[in-house]
């Protein structure tokens, strides 16, 4: 494999340090419990890890504006400016989700420059994919924090290729809540196609992302969401997945492709109410390699998302997503053998920090899941929101 061919993988120490509060569910111990799983297998060493530099003010201000950033670099002080602390509700910090805390600036620096770092890696040819698995904070606006999202890495990343490269990009969000502050960044735009798979915001935050969504003026038809029932399961969520993001890609015919790796549409996952499993996490990477390939010569970044049972969940599938990437022999080997066992070192290592009891294998074993009893109704209105996303994919 040569070096224009492989896969690079970002992570700044900073990044670490996005922490709101103790209890608070946007917890980083899962991106060192996926490192250390990764550390465990082989298919990461610490040395292969990238830390680009921290955004730029010039940076940020591609998807935010100058007095919200301003007001972000303020309330990160050890001592805040009384000044701010009175305007806190104005800029979306003064919300138990997304609360301002000291060094909030920094750490969200660090994490828009990683996703930024990746893009240019790809776009460059100094790799065909790249992860920065910190990044995908995606329901930040210009104006102001949402979501436990206080800078857009995903979209001042896009704004940043389109910018210095002029490139198509292909926005894929596989996150359970839907794609709001990228989706409205790009939502004229006809050179940023976003799309969205996520439960329906008729019940969960943020409450958009319906399929009539679609953009507007030059970049109408460029929008695509596909809002799905509560208790959707595996089969009804992937076969949602291809049936439209296929037609999406083949329709946009992007340069690049940058996705949202959100794994919070699991069974377990605390803020969601679908009932998928690993399966989807390892499936749909899958799928988007494929039309990396297919329709962009490969290049592809993917950035990771909302995850909040850190524990079961999140460690093993942002690993999937990285064995896929660099097409690790186990990603081969759990196709056949989903339920091939976890390290027992990782196991052994972490259970002493978990509150729960850990999965032992590397997908979840079904067999004995109770189905979902609306299963039949469910699967048929996801059917025709597929049916609606098809017909309005321009």
């Amino acid at each position: 494999m040569t070096d224009s061919h492989k896969s690079l993988f970002f992570l700044h120490d900073d990044a670490l340090q996005y922490r709101f509060y103790a209890d608070h569910p946007f917890d980083q111990r899962r991106i060192e419990m996926t490192q250390d799983l990764l550390f465990q297998i082989g298919a990461l060493y610490p040395t292969e890890q990238i830390q680009a530099a921290c955004a730029s003010l010039e940076a940020l201000q591609l998807n935010h504006r100058e007095d919200y950033i301003t007001a972000v670099k303020e309330l990160s002080q050890t001592i805040p400016d009384p000044d701010y602390l009175v305007r806190t509700a104005q800029y979306g910090l003064d919300h138990e989700d997304t609360p301002y805390f000291e060094g909030m600036h920094e750490a969200a620096s660090a994490i828009v420059g990683g996703s930024i770092a990746a893009c240019e890696a790809v776009m460059e040819g100094k790799a065909l994919h790249a992860l920065h698995m910190a990044g995908g904070l995606h329901h930040a606006f210009p104006d102001r924090a949402a979501g436990f999202c206080v800078y857009n890495d995903a979209s001042i990343a896009i704004a940043s290729i389109r910018k210095k490269y002029g490139a198509r990009v292909l926005y894929i969000d596989t996150d359970v809540h839907h794609g709001d502050g990228v989706q409205w960044s790009f939502y004229t735009d006809p050179e940023v196609m976003t799309y969205s798979i996520h439960e329906t915001g008729k019940y969960l935050f943020p409450g958009t992302g319906f399929v009539q969504e679609r953009g507007e003026g030059e970049g109408f038809g460029i929008c695509v969401n596909v809002p799905l029932e509560p208790y959707t399961e595996d089969d009804s969520w992937l076969s949602s997945f291809r049936d439209t993001i296929g037609r999406a890609a083949a329709s946009f015919k992007p340069d690049i492709i940058v996705s949202q790796h959100g794994c919070d549409a699991h069974a377990l996952d605390p803020l969601s109410h679908m009932h998928c499993s690993m399966r989807i996490y390892q499936e749909m990477p899958a799928i988007i390699h494929q039309l990396a390939h297919t329709y962009c010569n490969g290049r592809w970044v993917a950035l990771g998302g909302g995850g909040y049972d850190i524990w079961r969940v999140v460690p093993r599938a942002w690993s999937l997503l990285w064995l896929e990437m660099i097409q690790h022999p186990l990603a081969a080997q759990l196709r056949t053998d989903p339920l091939t066992p976890l390290p027992a070192a990782w196991l052994h290592k972490w259970q002493y920090k978990s509150p729960t009891p850990l999965p032992t294998t590397w997908l979840d074993d079904t067999s004995d899941w109770t189905p979902m009893p609306r299963r039949e109704l469910i699967e048929k209105q996801n059917s025709h929101i597929v049916t609606l996303a098809q017909e309005y994919i321009r």
